[in-house]
């Protein structure tokens, strides 16, 4: 009888029912003097003793602001020391954290901000070529000039505040500092009295995430969800209060927050920061310095790493295992990986950010073939199934959608129920739309989306929010974005453009356009500009020859 495309981690550990203050707390009794958290661009270093002090005078601040339980606290910041702070001090008192990309443009900050009713936002000065505090400005006009709440934004009714991490905060913001100060009106007793009374299953996180429609959803997450998930990812890595991970993937990301962050929370590793955003040559000096045992990446993030040319000059010896995720790992790649950065546990882990995320995950003895070639099995307390399109599980070696089941399930997205139930059915499986197939061992391997979703150097992208900008151009008459296979990024963004007549633009018009309003991995690298789009007999865009026709152009040229 052939075996069923079903699989169950194994259930041999209980699963952590406590919030993710009570693990930091926790953590520290138990190692009060090891290193807990270097961020090296800052020049910061805090114990575990050290770090639980500086989170619990932010959360006092927090409740001197009247942040009450369940409130949403957005942060919009690379990352960071108070990323972290914010982070545990957000879920000591019970305030639901929302992420923001640090890529956002104006239009993707106040979207988030008003679905998800934020009442206060932490938010750094500047990142790069943005300058947020005047994106800020232009998003809410009543902050300038004005004494920090002494205002009210027309466009943001529940926005009470901001909390500025520059030194010198513009006029309507708290400084990050102030906190502290504010603080030593709230008793340590109002904040453990605060903190007894979360409970585990109560909404810690919500993070932002394209729909098949193209429009963010924000993913709801407990305590439990994504405590426990960061405590198995680590587990399976073998971290331990002697492992120092090194986090060059973004915090507002669950790779960094969850992961990174709690993973190490929960074993007592060290967390290091290497740099406000990833910059292969301070990622090589802090494993270097550091003397870490483990990194986390995407792949391209690996293959700038090794491509580095100062790369030979730094002694990674001290590396051992990590976490490659985000898109399929090329075999010479995670050759090189084991072989010239010494990470011979290396692993690959599965998932989404609606599964807090981490749904399966290879082993560290796991042979090559299994670390290129799935993604691994089931991770323990979680289900595994492959459906057809009728929901009935295909035998093994079958193709079909990959669902998941277990403690990692989101709560359900933020304010919508509708999207809630398209996505997790009445048994509380997650339809991930992702077309796998199982073997018989129990190992996934994902051959492609049955929904367009393009994942750029780890970053999920859905065409159909970028071909609603395009449709804002004056000379657009209509857009169809597409992805096709990429070495550096594992997939880049083809735009197929119908102009109105009479209307001209071209590729570089257009790229300048979506740069001035959307993040940066959201603009299409190429651009093809056509009279008409490929398309069935019955009027329905050809996609699939679109990629075609791209792939076949750019091999071409």
């Amino acid at each position: 009888m052939t075996e069923l495309s079903y699989s169950r981690g194994r259930q041999d550990r209980a699963l952590l029912a406590m919030t993710i203050g009570a693990a930091l707390d926790a953590t520290a009794r138990r190692f009060p003097l090891r290193e807990a958290l270097v961020v090296r661009q800052q020049g910061l270093r805090y114990t575990w003793a050290e770090l639980v002090e500086a989170v619990d005078l932010a959360a006092r601040g927090l409740l001197a602001l009247g942040i009450a339980q369940g409130e949403r606290v957005g942060i919009w910041a690379p990352n960071c020391a108070e990323w972290c702070i914010a982070q545990f001090a957000c879920a000591k008192v019970g305030a639901i954290l929302v992420n923001i990309n640090p890529a956002y443009r104006v239009g993707e900050l106040g979207y988030v901000l008003e679905r998800s009713g934020c009442s206060w936002l932490i938010c750094a000065d500047r990142f790069k070529t943005s300058d947020y505090h005047a994106m800020l400005v232009e998003l809410v006009p009543e902050l300038a000039g004005r004494r920090p709440g002494a205002w009210q934004s027309t466009a943001l009714p529940a926005l009470r505040g901001v909390i500025s991490l520059a030194e010198a905060a513009p006029a309507g913001c708290l400084r990050w500092g102030e906190l502290a100060q504010r603080a030593q009106a709230v008793p340590p007793e109002q904040l453990q009295a605060r903190a007894a009374g979360l409970q585990f299953d109560d909404p810690v996180n919500i993070q932002y995430t394209s729909g098949t429609t193209g429009f963010p959803k924000g993913a709801t997450l407990s305590h439990y969800n994504i405590l426990n998930n960061g405590h198995l990812v680590a587990e399976s890595l073998g971290l331990t209060e002697h492992g120092r991970l090194v986090i060059p993937v973004p915090l507002y990301h669950c790779f960094g927050m969850v992961m990174g962050n709690l993973g190490c929370l929960t074993h007592g590793s060290a967390m290091i920061y290497p740099s406000a955003a990833f910059e292969p040559l301070a990622v090589l000096q802090a494993v270097a310095e550091e003397r870490a045992t483990a990194l986390y990446g995407v792949p391209t993030m690996f293959i700038a790493l090794l491509d580095h040319p100062e790369r030979a000059g730094f002694d990674l010896s001290s590396l051992r295992t990590g976490i490659m995720a985000g898109s399929t790992c090329p075999i010479e790649v995670m050759k090189r990986v084991i072989n010239e950065m010494h990470m011979r546990e290396v692993q690959i882990a599965y998932g989404m950010t609606e599964t807090s995320p981490v749904s399966t995950q290879t082993g560290p003895h796991d042979d090559l073939a299994r670390r290129v070639g799935s993604v691994g099995r089931t991770q323990p307390h979680l289900e595994s199934k492959i459906v057809d399109e009728h929901g009935r599980i295909l035998p093994c070696g079958q193709i079909g959608e990959l669902c998941t089941r277990g403690y990692s399930v989101m709560l359900g997205y933020w304010n919508d129920p509708e999207a809630t139930r398209a996505a997790i059915d009445g048994a509380r499986w997650m339809h991930t739309g992702d077309l796998a197939v199982m073997d018989d061992d129990g190992y996934i391997g994902i051959v492609g989306r049955n929904k367009d979703m393009i994942i750029r150097g780890g970053e999920n992208i859905y065409p159909r929010e970028i071909e609603e900008f395009l449709y804002r151009h004056p000379a657009v008459a209509d857009a169809q974005v597409v992805g096709i296979p990429d070495e550096r990024y594992g997939e880049e963004l083809v735009a197929w453009v119908r102009l109105h007549p009479g209307h001209s633009a071209d590729a570089e018009a257009l790229r300048a356009f979506c740069r001035q309003h959307i993040a940066h991995f959201k603009v299409p690298r190429h651009f093809t500009f056509v009279e008409d789009f490929p398309m069935t007999v019955t009027g329905k865009v050809q996609k699939f020859r679109m990629r075609e026709i791209s792939i076949a152009a750019l091999k071409a040229g």
